[in-house]
């Protein structure tokens, strides 16, 4: 019995030894709010953070919004109650949170605006995204190259131009980038907005909705090419490309008396790939979001451990009330000469996946 005694002792001291340590383990909570699960880059990019946070022995509590700001804003009271030491947001509208951003601040909360610069609250702490000026760049320089190899003999060339949401800051980078290619070959008169329609009050799309951009081509070909040929379509998003190309589909185009216009995208997704490798969209922009995925778990290290966490640009991002440091990834131009081997080789898809 004194040896059974003993055994049972050192059993419970082994085990008292051991709760901590495992306690000791976690390293506390982050909240990772994300707006949607109706893009698959959202998916891709909560998911990721999620194992990598995990792997690096936080806590994460990953929540969708599904596209409706006050379930965000629920979303993010609660994992605040919670404990959660740093939140990482991908807003649904980045000006709606200034609330309860405060109330964070309060509680000695972080926050790290992802992809979606978060307006108008000083209580931004970082910004990891990609170079969107760039992005546009990349999809003006893309349409214009495009109106040059499918229509070389035709001047001047009929353009529509789609933003994406006015309620994203990003959507007015990328509309800015993509114009500062375009607008001097509008101003020469090479290209035309024959609806008259441009800037983003005019052109946004609600929530990157693509049923919304299909009804607008529609309209927009209905109005204005009853006789004439639409040449180029300026898409901000691979979503909105999508319900554009079915909109032109719809009436004609992309048979042999109709070429299909240049239509340009953003974020790779996968019936984007394929529709690029059937010469439906003509290109689309890359954006490796499990790269930011990365820096913005690095930053939450850094936080946690109380080092400042790395970033590149320190002057381009006014989200109204501050400049917000950021760190910023270059975005890859894809049309149909590149688009499958940058994909397999970077292992975002497989070639199975994107199929021939």
């Amino acid at each position: 019995m004194k040896k059974f005694g003993a055994l049972i002792a050192s059993v419970a001291i082994s085990l008292a030894s051991f709760t901590p340590f495992a306690h000791a383990q976690d390293k506390g909570m982050v909240g990772i709010s994300m707006p949607t699960k109706t893009s698959t880059r959202w998916i891709s990019d909560g998911e990721t953070m999620e194992k990598l946070f995990k792997d690096a022995g936080y806590t994460p509590d990953l929540q969708f919004a599904d596209d409706d700001i006050p379930n965000q804003l629920s979303q993010i009271e609660n994992m605040v109650t919670k404990g959660a030491k740093v939140l990482v947001i991908g807003a649904i509208d980045g000006t709606t949170l200034s609330d309860i951003l405060q109330r964070a601040a309060d509680q000695g909360v972080k926050v790290i605006a992802y992809d979606r610069l978060i307006r108008e609250s000083k209580n931004v702490d970082y910004y990891a995204t990609f170079d969107n000026f760039q992005v546009g760049v990349l999809q003006g320089t893309s349409l214009v190259n495009g109106l040059k190899e499918r229509f070389p003999d035709t001047k001047p060339w009929n353009v529509e131009l789609f933003g994406g949401s006015p309620d994203d800051n990003n959507a007015f980078f990328f509309y800015d980038g993509a114009m500062s290619v375009l607008q001097p070959l509008i101003d020469s008169g090479d290209i035309v907005i024959k609806s008259g329609q441009m800037g983003m009050e005019q052109v946004g799309t609600l929530r990157w909705d693509g049923t919304v951009a299909q009804a607008r081509m529609e309209n927009l070909l209905s109005s204005n090419y009853t006789d004439a040929q639409v040449n180029g379509v300026l898409s901000p998003y691979d979503g909105l490309s999508i319900g554009i190309l079915s909109a032109l589909r719809g009436i004609g185009y992309g048979s042999e008396d109709l070429k299909m216009p240049i239509v340009t995208g953003q974020d790779a997704e996968l019936p984007s790939v394929k529709s690029i490798l059937a010469d439906e969209q003509y290109s689309t922009v890359f954006k490796d979001t499990r790269e930011l995925a990365k820096v913005a778990v690095s930053m939450v290290q850094a936080i946690m451990e109380g080092k400042e966490p790395e970033v590149n640009d320190t002057k381009t991002y006014d989200n109204g009330v501050k400049v917000v440091p950021s760190y910023l990834l270059k975005p890859v131009a894809l049309n149909k000469e590149n688009v499958k081997d940058v994909l397999t080789k970077s292992e975002y898809y497989t070639a199975d996946q994107i199929g021939d």
